[in-house]
């Protein structure tokens, strides 16, 4: 292993004993928001709190609308680690760095990860403010956060990732929501390296080859967590639908109201899932 991944290694293991010096929850679930959507976990019981600044190593957030806190606690009874912000390759982060706290959360024993995040919708059936599951996802950042020398003690060399998006916890969640009433899509989400947003012709050749909402994030988390053996179910905010024949210009401004509008809702789908399904060991 080369110096900077055994660096690496390290600094994980002790932003992670860091944290555990700090509480003595065991967290279960790892939560990550997206661009707007930090008020989706306000159902925690917060046992501490901290700005990404206090954490060893820590990557700081410089996206409007993420607050850049970690929160450890409760939600209803399970413990639950929670990011009110994540990182980007866009920002200039590498894949390593925007997925540190992804290894962070499984080092402290997460099984679970839920990531959400606002997306641009490319299926026509789409409104913004819908709330779609992540049944799959297109990498088209060109970057991966398993490049480079393998750290076997986080996952195998060569993850499969035919079941990124565990299959039984997406149907039980689809479940949950129908239960209360939750309107939910499922699709395939894209993820871009960003910040400029998508072309006209862009967006037609995601919509061909098969991607229903696209993003700038989620991918990179998603793909270090099937490494770790870590179960993930994602959900995006649809904030604006796109036509390629008549585009519309969007702004982060907007997206980010679409996004807390909508949030209310998806923080009640997440508060039911962990409460729900989570709390019980047999997710099938």
């Amino acid at each position: 292993m080369s110096a900077d991944r055994k660096t690496y290694r390290i600094q994980v293991e002790e932003a992670a004993a860091w944290l555990r010096n700090q509480s003595d929850i065991q967290p279960r679930v790892g939560l990550l928001t997206g661009t707007g959507l930090g008020e989706t976990i306000k159902d925690i019981k917060i046992k501490a709190a901290f700005d990404y600044r206090q954490l060893p190593h820590f990557p700081i957030s410089t996206v409007q609308s993420h607050s850049g806190r970690l929160l450890v606690g409760k939600m209803g009874g399970v413990s639950v680690v929670a990011m009110q912000g994540r990182f980007h390759l866009y920002e200039g982060y590498t894949p390593l760095e925007v997925t540190f706290p992804l290894r962070v959360m499984q080092t402290l024993g997460i099984e679970y990860l839920i990531l959400t995040n606002a997306a641009g919708g490319l299926n026509p059936d789409y409104n913004s403010g819908d709330i779609m599951l992540i049944t799959d996802h297109i990498n088209l950042t060109g970057a991966s956060p398993l490049m480079g020398p393998n750290e076997d003690s986080w996952g195998i060399r060569f993850p499969d990732m035919g079941f990124a998006y565990d299959q039984p916890l997406a149907r039980r969640t689809e479940s949950v929501a129908a239960k209360r009433g939750i309107a939910l899509r499922t699709g395939v989400y894209a993820g871009l390296p960003g910040p400029s947003l998508e072309t006209p012709a862009e967006i037609r050749f995601l919509k061909i080859i098969g991607a229903d909402a696209v993003g700038f994030s989620t991918v990179q988390e998603a793909i270090a967590a099937v490494h770790g053996n870590i179960k993930v179910l994602g959900l995006s905010t649809i904030t604006n639908v796109h036509n390629p024949a008549k585009p519309v210009p969007a702004d982060v401004e907007t997206i980010i109201i679409v996004a807390q509008k909508a949030a209310p809702v998806l923080g009640k789908l997440i508060y039911a899932v962990v409460t729900e399904i989570m709390d019980n060991r047999d997710v099938n």
